[in-house]
């Protein structure tokens, strides 16, 4: 299987762009992820990449071999998991992306639940509110909370949800109640923003009598972080947008009321994205079938009576 690593090792240094990111994807150490390419050039008889103490470039050679890798290891991947899907026995590694409250809350609370139902899967779980490219990160499953943009991604919906705008008692007895989203403009109340690099949404799409509009809402603070948000919220220093199930234990003891409640959030999906040539290996199916039953079941409980 040496070379079949070799060539998994390319792919990898290809798409990141960098020997020592190809590394930390596999596991392994900059320095054998080194050796990988350089055996494989060596059996090649062609450079693969150009590289420098600051840039690494593939080369003619290396951007005709990478097509050719990726279908190499796309009939290996569909070949291996035509055994284990008539074995019935599962195994290998799994990563897996999700936003930091998806992630805290609905899916790694599931983690060990799935490994205990397929002890031979492992999963990698990363956490963060950045945008994401499924392909380039090596990613079999991104779960995805938002409005989705079109995407040459597989997805599959799991679960709509509601959102709501909310702030602490302190900050409406500070402020006063909005009654919508006219409100928070004219009043100019403090609202707390979810950003991240290559954000582009920049206002808050309520749904008003004459449909969703868009309003431009201004605060102090922004974040990438939503878990940053509640706290600031709770707080009181301003108004949060947030998903239902977020704060739905927060709305039950009173730390958070609802505000501006004639002009709502639109709600929004909570969907998994997976790359189209992931959907013949077993254990991806696996996960997300167990993720969407056991996630749909928790945020029914969650929510239940708000």
């Amino acid at each position: 299987m040496s070379y079949v690593n070799n060539i998994r090792m390319f792919v990898r240094v290809y798409e990141l762009g960098s020997m020592s990111a190809a590394a930390r994807d596999q596991r392994t150490s900059p320095a054998v992820a080194s050796a990988r390419i350089s055996e494989l050039e060596k059996h090649l008889g062609v450079r693969l990449f150009n590289r420098t103490t600051r840039s690494l470039q593939a080369t003619e050679s290396g951007r005709l071999f990478y097509d050719g890798a990726c279908k190499v290891l796309e009939a290996i991947d569909e070949a291996e998991a035509a055994v284990v899907d008539a074995t019935q026995n599962p195994r290998g590694t799994l990563h897996i992306a999700a936003p930091l409250g998806v992630g805290r809350r609905l899916i790694a609370p599931l983690v060990p639940a799935f490994k205990h139902d397929w002890p031979l899967i492992d999963l990698r779980l990363r956490l963060s509110d950045r945008s994401i490219d499924v392909t380039a990160e090596g990613l079999d499953v991104a779960f995805h909370l938002g409005i989705l943009e079109d995407s040459n991604l597989k997805v599959r919906v799991i679960a709509d949800c509601p959102r709501l705008l909310c702030a602490a008692p302190a900050y409406v007895a500070r402020r006063g109640m909005p009654a919508d989203g006219a409100a928070l403009v004219q009043d100019r109340h403090e609202c707390l923003n979810l950003r991240f690099p290559g954000a582009r949404e920049f206002q808050w799409t309520l749904v008003t009598p004459d449909g969703p509009q868009r309003f431009e809402i201004t605060g102090p603070f922004e974040t990438d972080d939503g878990d940053v948000l509640t706290g600031w919220a709770l707080e009181g220093w301003g108004i949060v947008l947030k998903p239902l199930f977020e704060v739905a234990d927060h709305l039950r003891s009173g730390a958070l009321v609802p505000v501006a409640v004639a002009t709502p959030p639109l709600p929004v999906q909570l969907s998994a994205l997976m790359p189209h040539r992931r959907l013949k290996d077993p254990k991806t199916r696996l996960l997300v079938d167990f993720m969407a039953t056991r996630i749909k079941a928790d945020l029914a409980a969650k929510v239940m009576g708000l």
